[in-house]
């Protein structure tokens, strides 16, 4: 139990320090077209063991997205996003619980509920994470249709990066 405690500890630090470290430097220069934006570090809330207590889950968010917003000088988006998929979890794996139900002891991730299951899991928490976040940072939706381009480009490529984190590290 401590061990797993431990290694969760150590996604968390880990997906923190890639976020601010290098996926804040990455930019995509194509003009004045800056909709481009690789949000990895949800990836830490959403694969957190299914067990645990939702208070705990939304603490863990927030003092994470927290440490998130230092880095990137924003006052309280990313913490805001943060809790936002953590409260949003627990309904998205209700609606999408295999016929079985889960095993309590797992985490909703490829290695213990399947590759097609995750993709549709992640896709989901991926697209309410980046749809919050960007709605937080205009905070109006006059600017409609910037939420959505820079949701649909984030999207595509902070799940490219996130599915390429799962298969070079393969976190159980």
């Amino acid at each position: 139990m401590t061990n797993d405690i431990l290694k969760y500890i150590g996604r968390i630090v880990f997906l923190t320090l890639l976020q601010v470290l290098i996926f804040k430097q990455l930019h995509f220069p194509l003009g004045t077209f800056n909709y481009i934006h690789v949000l990895i570090y949800p990836l830490a809330i959403i694969t957190l063991p299914i067990r645990i207590p939702r208070n705990f889950l939304i603490l863990i968010a927030f003092v994470m997205g927290m440490a998130i917003d230092l880095f990137y000088n924003s006052i309280g988006v990313h913490t805001s996003a943060l809790v936002f998929t953590a409260f949003i979890r627990a309904h998205v794996l209700n609606l999408l619980e295999p016929r079985g139900g889960y095993n309590v002891n797992a985490s909703p991730t490829r290695y213990f509920l399947g590759m097609n299951w995750f993709i549709r899991y992640l896709a989901i928490m991926v697209a309410l994470h980046l749809i919050f976040y960007f709605s937080m940072e205009v905070f109006t939706f006059v600017y409609i249709q910037e939420i959505l381009l820079k949701t649909i480009f984030s999207f595509i490529f902070s799940m490219v990066f996130i599915l390429l984190y799962q298969f070079l590290f393969n976190p159980k």
